[in-house]
């Protein structure tokens, strides 16, 4: 499994032959203008929530590509009804996809499109694919229902946002990491606007301090699980 990081909550995963793109927020990002959004391939296309800031570039690279759009029945059916294939989801749901099974699972967040539109409840998902583990949180606070996920799932990787402000911060995330049992842990949802700057260093050194691996990736940058 390849990851790939396009900026703030935005990733590529390439599982198999099967390319699958996570919040697509680029062509708004001013920090990933080095990303040519029409050359990123995309298969099926994971939401988490509503708000623009994963949801701008959806149309323009689903019209492009094709992709399946995957997310909560609410931005399932607000997509659908302009056209786009799509694949309804609700918390606690799996489903078994050609590069994997993906479980939406509970984020605390808000929801809603940029025109308004109630977006649902927001979510995270849980795919496994390629033997490989992963969770990616979404816009969430800490949670307690993150304890759910080792219950039934051992993880190779947690995307956890780590900006503070309208996420959990670094602190939260460190907590987060011990109700998921991973100790490998990819941080997004940083730096894209003055509300969520960080200092890495200082993150790193916070999660080395407790003995956890944080990867804060440039933009474009990738890594194989």
């Amino acid at each position: 499994m390849k990851i790939t990081f396009y900026g703030h909550a935005c990733l590529g995963l390439t599982i198999g032959n099967i390319n699958v793109l996570i919040d697509p927020f680029i062509s708004g990002n001013q920090k990933a203008s080095n990303i040519e959004v029409d050359s990123i391939k995309a298969d099926y296309i994971l939401l988490t929530h509503a708000h623009q800031d994963h949801i701008l570039d959806v149309e323009d690279i689903a019209k492009r590509t094709g992709a399946t759009i995957v997310s909560n029945f609410e931005i399932a059916s607000y997509y659908g009804n302009k056209g786009f294939d799509t694949h309804p989801m609700n918390h606690g749901g799996n489903w078994d996809f050609e590069f994997g099974n993906v479980k939406y699972v509970i984020a605390h967040h808000t929801s809603s499109f940029p025109d308004g539109t109630y977006g649902g409840q927001p979510g995270g998902f849980v795919i496994e694919g390629e033997h490989k583990n992963i969770y990616i949180a979404g816009d969430t606070s800490l949670t307690m229902d993150m304890k759910l996920i080792p219950l039934k799932t051992k993880l190779d990787l947690a995307i956890l946002p780590i900006g503070d402000n309208f996420t959990m911060g670094i602190e939260d995330a460190i907590i987060a990491s011990d109700f998921v049992e991973c100790d490998k842990v990819l941080g997004y949802h940083y730096d894209t606007f003055g509300y969520i700057e960080i200092d890495h260093e200082e993150a790193k050194r916070k999660f080395y301090d407790k003995g956890k691996d944080l990867m804060l990736l440039e933009i474009g940058e990738s890594i194989e699980l």
